[in-house]
């Protein structure tokens, strides 16, 4: 029986595609890849008796016959998405179909944009005392949201929110955003194209987040982090305070009490 690896390439920078992911691509018969997303240097994982096949244009239905063909001939299929399959990966309808033909499946995790995006921009998206939870979400376009999982909704909350697929349209998003309740002066940061030779990176006010975007002329491949723990700073976590014990550490004073009892 064959069987298709569903892999998360990463953000952008083939260096970051997991060991494991690598493995697979190198032992797959069968590399289906979208060159509008993943980069081409991850090919270089490829075996070169590999067939490759790029998926931009092809729709779910020509996908089929790659995993019509990997039951009938037993082969490998490495079907290589962007970032993580977990987040806007198309990868539900994709598993629907392997479990149709009886195709064994495995998802392969990789890293996100998000985790990308912070990288690029040198920031914990989760600040002691000022923001704990991050809230991932996409405006509506063509795909229509949820009852209730509208940015305004979101915004309500006052946390760190990363918003994918949402460039297009920076001055509805930003009077979302104000309209949700976030200040004015609620620091942004605008990530184009994570981990990619050509990234840029914008770090601006929420008021100043349309003009910002259009001027530099991102419409697709952004990510857009909003949320005062951006801007924050001077707070410590509790993992490496001396004055916090876990089941790893005493804390000082417990430990000088134990000491001074010895």
């Amino acid at each position: 029986m064959g069987k298709v690896w569903f892999i998360g390439a990463g953000p952008g920078a083939p260096d970051l595609l997991t060991v494991r992911g690598a493995r697979l691509i190198g032992e797959a018969d069968v590399v289906v890849w979208a060159r509008s997303l993943v980069h081409e240097g991850i090919l270089e994982y490829a075996s070169p008796g590999a067939s490759i096949f790029e998926s931009t244009t092809i729709p779910l239905e020509g996908v089929r016959g790659f995993y019509e063909r990997a039951v009938d001939e037993d082969l490998k299929v490495a079907r290589v998405h962007s970032g993580d399959p977990s987040l806007y990966g198309a990868v539900m309808e994709q598993i629907e179909l392997c479990d149709e033909l009886g195709l064994d499946w495995e998802i392969v995790p990789g890293v996100s944009s998000l985790g990308a995006a912070a990288a690029a921009i040198g920031r914990e998206l989760t600040v002691p005392e000022v923001s704990q939870s991050v809230i991932l979400t996409r405006r509506a376009s063509r795909t229509p949201m949820p009852e209730g999982e509208d940015i305004r909704s979101f915004a309500e909350h006052g946390t760190t929110m990363a918003i994918f697929l949402s460039a297009a349209k920076p001055r509805v998003l930003q009077e979302e955003l104000l309209e949700g309740g976030y200040a004015p002066e609620t620091p942004c940061a605008v990530v184009y194209r994570a981990s990619w030779p050509d990234e840029r990176v914008i770090e601006c006010s929420l008021e100043d987040l349309a003009e910002r975007v259009r001027e530099a002329g991102f419409t697709r491949q952004a990510l857009i982090l909003i949320g005062p723990g951006l801007g924050a700073g001077g707070t410590r976590s509790h993992l490496y305070s001396p004055a916090f014990s876990h089941m790893f550490r005493r804390a000082e004073s417990e430990q000088k009490g134990a000491d001074a009892a010895t």
